[in-house]
């Protein structure tokens, strides 16, 4: 490869990177669900759920993907050890109430007291992936935890 060459393709590369945060529009998927608002709301319960609510949800992102969207959350539980997180959809059948999509992030706790220790320490992370056809009726993604809530709209 020529000099000339790699800097083109660096050139291509961040033109390309810039179209992903032109604006927050509707014309630009990348951006649909752009940053997330901490809400404080009652939990809801979910059916046959013995998993308890991760206490803080800390951080909420949405990665578009070419089939749908990343739903990725980041959350705080009250000490270290807990373990399997999992965003379960509040909807049995996975779809979006009211433009609504909701999701509670749970796992499980350890069997013995374990030590608080840092906030680093204690980070538990979930993932879940939601198609294009489930997102043409979403306007905003909602994660509850058990002390609150973090939402994306589009």
């Amino acid at each position: 490869m020529t000099v000339k060459s790699i800097g083109a393709m660096v050139l291509a590369l961040g033109l390309l990177s810039g179209c992903a945060t032109v604006s927050n529009s509707q014309l630009n998927p990348f951006n649909w669900f752009g940053s997330d608002d901490e809400e404080t709301l009652d939990p809801i319960a979910v059916e046959n759920e013995r998993r308890p609510l991760v206490s803080e949800i800390t951080n909420l992102v949405i990665e578009r993907t070419p089939g749908g969207a990343i739903v990725r959350v980041t959350g705080l539980p009250p000490s270290q050890g807990w373990f399997a997180p999992e965003l379960v959809n509040l909807d049995p059948f996975g779809n979006a109430a009211d433009g609504v999509l909701s999701y509670s992030f749970r796992a499980v706790p350890p069997e013995d007291p374990t030590r608080v220790s840092t906030a680093q320490s204690r980070e538990l992370s979930a993932a879940v992936f939601v198609p294009n056809s489930t997102l043409q009726t979403v306007r905003i993604i909602q994660v509850t935890g058990a002390q609150n809530s973090r939402v994306a709209r589009r």
